[in-house]
């Protein structure tokens, strides 16, 4: 396993924490490696100005934005306010010559494993066809328990290759609510998936030993493999 993907039940509940931790764990402790990191398609200002601003200085990380297109929009109709269409052969491009060049490849899609990327296919439709090894981050809240049932129920259908969940805490949480809202044991049991680990909450996501710290947490040789 040389790249995965990184995908969650929603926007906004995570994909770029944990993208991040992983970005930091490895600058931290994987330093002679190359990384290619990839903002699957973006739509406003966003995720890649984020890792540009976090990650940007180190020559060992290359960050690509697939496609970007200025309305904040699902792919297909913000591609349609530009009179444009959402060409997948240039984010496969981008892909390909980052798995040529790296040692590993993290690539961040965008809102949930559901969401439209065309007219016609999904984040879970991407990552079957391309073979990625995908990882689902779900809120830690209520109702967690059926987005995780239903997204691997997705995932199952459309047959992407989904590796493990990972739950996030949105917000302070307490171990209470975490046991509660989101039950590893009851989700694993659900879906046939193992959760690799939680994220608590960070309140500074700017500060890099903080989120390699979360990472570290998880079970990496479920994400990173041998590396």
């Amino acid at each position: 396993m040389k790249s995965i993907l990184i995908t969650g039940t929603d926007t906004d509940i995570g994909k770029t924490v944990l993208t991040s931790a992983l970005v930091a764990y490895w600058q931290r402790y994987h330093s002679v490696k190359t990384l290619g990191l990839m903002k699957l398609i973006q739509t406003g200002v966003g995720d890649g100005e984020w890792y540009e601003q976090l990650f940007g200085s180190n020559q060992v990380i290359e960050i690509v934005t697939g496609l970007r297109f200025d309305a904040p929009l699902a792919p297909p109709i913000a591609a349609a306010y530009e009179n444009r269409s959402v060409e997948l052969d240039e984010v496969w491009q981008a892909f390909c010559s980052l798995q040529r060049q790296k040692d590993f490849v993290i690539i961040e899609a965008l809102g949930g494993l559901g969401s439209p990327v065309t007219w016609e296919l999904t984040v879970a439709d991407i990552a079957q066809a391309w073979g990625l090894a995908t990882f689902l981050v779900v809120p830690v809240q209520l109702g967690a328990i059926a987005q995780s049932v239903a997204n691997v129920a997705l995932a199952r259908q459309t047959g992407v290759n989904l590796q493990g969940i990972i739950l996030n805490c949105v917000r302070p949480t307490s171990l209470a609510q975490l046991e509660d809202w989101t039950p590893i044991k009851l989700i694993e049991s659900l879906t046939y998936i193992p959760v690799v680990g939680v994220l608590p909450y960070l309140e500074n996501l700017q500060d890099l030993e903080q989120l390699a710290h979360a990472a570290a947490n998880l079970e990496l040789e479920k994400i990173f493999g041998n590396l």
